[in-house]
């Protein structure tokens, strides 16, 4: 072993005898997977895929999360693993091993910022669909029109008493598994959660072929019509394939320290984007023949969830039970990715102020969990607040609105930017070669896409995302 080498395992390895390693690459891979499969894969992208036009779409975003997402996603656990600690740390300790400049450090701390930005109001839009299993099982959705559906979403939205009793209990659930440490709780909560939300998937998909609509859902996903797609799709597939890999969050990199040396970071990167991408597609595949049995617009946009698929619950046979369980399928996807929001700012309060797991989680869930009543108030007392309204591109945007356009548009393009800078132009190469260990021919393909292709990729969807607000 070289002398660099054993210095980054020296640090690695005295970092994670205390916080503990993935038991295994299939622990490694559920969690990573849990991270990525949230409400991006769920929510989002069958809404980002009717309003731009279907299967022209899916084409470019599969082509994107190979280009893209897979090289960052290489990149950050690469980082993780060579520094061995949180992603502030492992820049710092990469960055003074090979007498780098030191403010490589701020990396990991933008992505570790962007992260629990998004799960203080991302836990408020899991506390919805916390409320919608309720809502399902009752029977509130059977046979009302669209109407008295919009009228359930409003009242949920309006009542900041309620908001903030989900908020709090989707919270706790993060909480409670990041307070128990790497095997005992997110090892073991991801083996348990993953698995169930595949049940489940496939469950409402298996409903889904019944629908009489399941050829068009197919047909509309994968027969691509390049007329339906404007140069603004290109680049919401571009910005949707790096943000549903969790990328730019330092997510991966949190994750990349806990992961032994033997395990290939390709294979898991790779097996993670395979498992996100086919739980984004089977999504699809059990939304749109729901949403075409019944009449509906597959465009119909972030309502999509909420308000347009609960009116196709409350019209077909069994809807309270099939409705139960996608909702339940919501909670499992947002409760994996709450939990990896979370875990690398209590790495970091483990590893910098001396904190033990317990105290480090229930302080940084504290605080999260306190922000998030701002965006709570900007759905209803706060509605007409827009803290940077004098700002054009920022006119009329909520508290809720700016964090989630900051981290969005701003801080996870960004942190992926810089990412790939440092990896492709920065970092040594022999030590990538040393944690990747490909044959030749991959490195350089992977080299080359992370320098050139990426930085170029990413930087556009920055650029466009700024100017197009």
């Amino acid at each position: 072993m070289s002398e660099s080498n054993a210095s980054y395992s020296g640090i690695m390895e005295g970092s994670n005898a205390k916080r503990g390693l993935w038991s295994s690459r299939l622990a490694f891979i559920l969690a990573a997977t849990g991270s990525a499969v949230g409400l991006g894969n769920i929510w989002k992208f069958p809404y980002v895929t009717g309003e731009n036009g279907g299967g022209a779409f899916v084409l470019v975003y599969l082509l994107c999360i190979a280009a893209i997402g897979l090289p960052i996603m290489m990149a950050e656990v690469l980082i993780g693993r060579r520094g061995g600690h949180s992603p502030v740390n492992s820049l710092k300790a990469i960055a003074r091993h090979d007498k780098l400049s030191p403010a490589w450090w701020m990396v990991g701390a933008l992505g570790v910022i962007a992260g629990f930005l998004i799960l203080s109001f991302y836990s408020v839009i899991g506390g919805w669909a916390v409320s919608y299993v309720g809502t399902a099982a009752s029977g509130q959705l059977t046979g009302q029109s669209a109407d008295a559906i919009g009228a359930i979403f409003s009242d949920l939205l309006g009542d900041p008493i309620t908001l903030l009793v989900w908020h709090t209990l989707f919270m706790g659930l993060v909480m409670l598994v990041v307070a128990k440490g790497v095997r005992s709780g997110l090892e073991r909560a991801v083996s348990i959660l993953m698995p169930a939300l595949f049940l489940l998937l496939l469950t409402v998909v298996g409903y889904a072929m019944t629908t009489g609509e399941f050829g068009r859902a197919v047909a509309f996903l994968f027969q691509p019509d390049f007329s339906k797609l404007t140069t603004a799709g290109v680049l919401v597939a571009l910005g949707h394939a790096f943000f549903t890999l969790s990328l730019g969050m330092a997510v991966m990199m949190a994750y990349g320290s806990y992961l032994p040396k033997n395990i290939s970071i390709a294979k898991t990167s790779i097996a993670v984007c395979i498992i996100d991408t086919a739980v984004a597609l089977l999504a699809g595949l059990a939304i749109f023949p729901i949403v075409f049995a019944n009449g509906l617009e597959p465009g119909a946009g972030p309502g999509l969830i909420f308000q347009t698929l609960p009116l196709a619950f409350g019209q077909m046979p069994m809807g309270s039970l099939f409705g139960t369980l996608f909702f339940l399928l919501l909670i499992f996807a947002a409760w994996t990715s709450g939990i990896s929001l979370l875990e690398p700012i209590v790495e970091w309060l483990e590893e910098q102020k001396g904190m033990n797991r317990t105290v480090s989680t229930l302080g940084a869930g504290f605080v999260c969990w306190a922000l998030g009543i701002a965006s709570i108030l900007s759905l209803n007392l706060w509605s007409d607040f827009a803290p940077l309204g004098w700002i054009g591109m920022l006119e009329g945007k909520t508290i809720f609105d700016l964090l989630d356009f900051f981290t969005a548009n701003i801080m996870l393009p960004l942190g992926g930017l810089l990412v790939a800078v440092f990896a492709g132009w920065v970092m040594s190469r022999k030590a990538m070669e040393d944690e990747l260990a490909l044959s030749a021919p991959m490195f350089r393909l992977w080299y080359i896409t992370v320098r050139y292709i990426t930085p170029v990729a990413v930087g556009t969807v920055f650029v466009y995302n700024l100017i197009g607000a």
